[in-house]
């Protein structure tokens, strides 16, 4: 029991900050989260589609790229020119839509004149935009998703709410945008809580490994206290601690906050899991062969001879299941799709199909049954990038599912029996994602800042004990 005394102490003295940090900047993020670039924000920020401008052809421009496994391709309209944006699985590139050449962004001029139209198509202030910056990393663009993107033109468009914005130089498009507000409260939100300097979190190997140590090492402090406060318990006596002052605060509150302190460490640390113990709800490689095999883009040719809507924003042809898709983006949640040989769908019709989808899937495994549609109530949720799109769920032999965006054809989850373990695991334990509650935001905020106070509290009276700890320590 003297071990288990002092690795508590020790261990609590040291995480104590730690402990209060998390609690009190969990708050913050559950209603500040780390600042993005939404869908609507940019769509928004779109220019529509010059349908009259001469442009070579989709097959032409994936030649020039050199991206030999391009599985997308999408033409937008830049303030200097309609490009074509190339991707596969390893890399992406800007092609001019007009000759094919090179179309990255490597002067400031042109990111400014980019981030500029942009704000114009939103309604935002941009007179007075600036170049801040041309860098790989800073405090809002660290996360891995912005590696495409690398290295990013920071413009500061000058307007009341202090927006920042980051153009990609490899396509020229907004990647990301940011408001002082934004940046103030995630400073002391989501940077805090996931221990996000850039310093450390340019570094993806080295900050997980920091996190997932910290965390561990903060799980096991809780698990000793949880362990201690138990043992401690005087059972049938007019006190239930026999602490005094601090020490008693600090073992009533944490037998109150025990079930709820002990979960959420446990399931913060699962944050950090990455693979080590269950999957990642990714594809294998042979799936992801399937899924990302290169289509004959001379398909996309008979495409190229419908004109593309008036009113579309971007232009896609994608690969699904060995054929070209092409899907005219008209609103942020309408668009059409057309495959060779098909009739024009739109509307409600525009979007995969459940045959489509099953398609695909019994290329990936065996025993894949009819695709549904996932309701917005659904346990494990996915939603697609496109409001109102249908998602939908094949479930295949071996406890398998796939969900599927109707609206491009992506694979958004791959959940195997580790996958919906760690759902409930992490994210609901975690977030209190569970179904009544995000039926009830309301109540799930309260409960939410209710029992991460319940925790900082708890943790509050740690500080004021281990700093009274270590003052008389260092005292003799």
């Amino acid at each position: 029991m003297s071990a288990i005394v002092l690795s508590h102490r020790w261990l609590g003295i040291a995480f104590c900050l730690l402990f209060a940090m998390w609690f009190a900047s969990g708050i913050v993020m559950h209603f500040v989260p780390f600042p993005s670039l939404t869908e609507a924000e940019r769509f928004a920020g779109l220019m529509p589609v010059d349908r009259g401008e001469r442009r070579i052809s989709v097959a032409d421009a994936v030649a020039a790229s050199g991206i030999v496994d391009a599985t997308r391709v999408r033409l937008i309209q830049r303030s200097d020119d309609a490009v074509y944006i190339v991707s596969g699985p390893s890399r992406q590139r800007a092609i001019r839509a007009a000759d094919g050449n090179d179309a990255s962004v490597k002067s400031a001029d042109v990111a400014l004149a980019i981030a500029q139209a942009h704000a114009r198509q939103r309604e935002i202030d941009a007179s007075h935009a600036t170049i801040v910056g041309r860098s790989d990393y800073d405090q809002w663009s660290v996360p891995n998703g912005f590696d495409r993107h690398r290295p990013l033109f920071r413009v500061a468009l000058g307007d009341a709410a202090g927006t920042e914005v980051y153009v990609s130089s490899s396509t020229g498009e907004i990647a990301l945008d940011t408001t002082r507000s934004e940046r103030g409260w995630s400073l002391v939100g989501s940077v805090l809580h996931w221990i996000y300097p850039t310093i450390l979190r340019s570094n993806w190997t080295l900050w997980d490994r920091v996190v997932w140590t910290l965390s561990l090492l903060a799980l096991i402090a809780a698990v000793l206290g949880a362990v201690l406060g138990i043992v401690r318990v005087r059972i049938g006596k007019r006190q239930i601690s026999p602490y005094r002052g601090w020490h008693a605060l600090h073992h009533l509150i944490g037998l109150a906050a025990t079930v709820f302190v002990l979960i959420w460490i446990f399931s913060g640390w699962l944050s950090m899991d990455h693979g080590r113990l269950f999957s990642r709800g990714q594809l294998t490689p042979t799936e992801a062969g399937v899924v990302n095999a290169a289509p004959d883009w001379r398909e996309a040719s008979s495409l190229d001879l419908q004109p593309i809507s008036a009113a579309a924003r971007e232009a896609e042809w994608f690969a699904f299941n060995g054929h070209v898709y092409r899907r005219d983006r008209v609103a942020l949640g309408g668009q059409t799709l057309s495959r060779r040989g098909d009739a024009l769908r739109d509307g409600l019709a525009g979007f995969l199909d459940v045959h489509e989808i099953q398609a695909l899937t019994g290329r990936l495994t065996v025993g894949c049954g009819p695709p549904s549609v996932l309701p917005d109530s659904d346990e494990y949720p996915a939603l697609s990038t496109m409001p109102g799109a249908p998602v939908y769920r094949s479930r295949c032999d071996g406890d398998l599912w796939f969900d599927i965006d109707g609206a491009d054809g992506n694979v958004l989850q791959r959940l195997d029996p580790s996958r919906r373990a760690y759902r409930w695991l992490y994210s609901a334990l975690h977030t209190l994602d569970f179904p009544i509650l995000l039926a009830h935001p309301r109540l799930r905020d309260v409960v939410i800042v209710s029992l991460c106070t319940l925790g900082l509290t708890f943790s509050v009276t740690g500080i004021v004990i281990g700093w009274r700890r270590l003052r008389s320590s260092l005292a003799t």
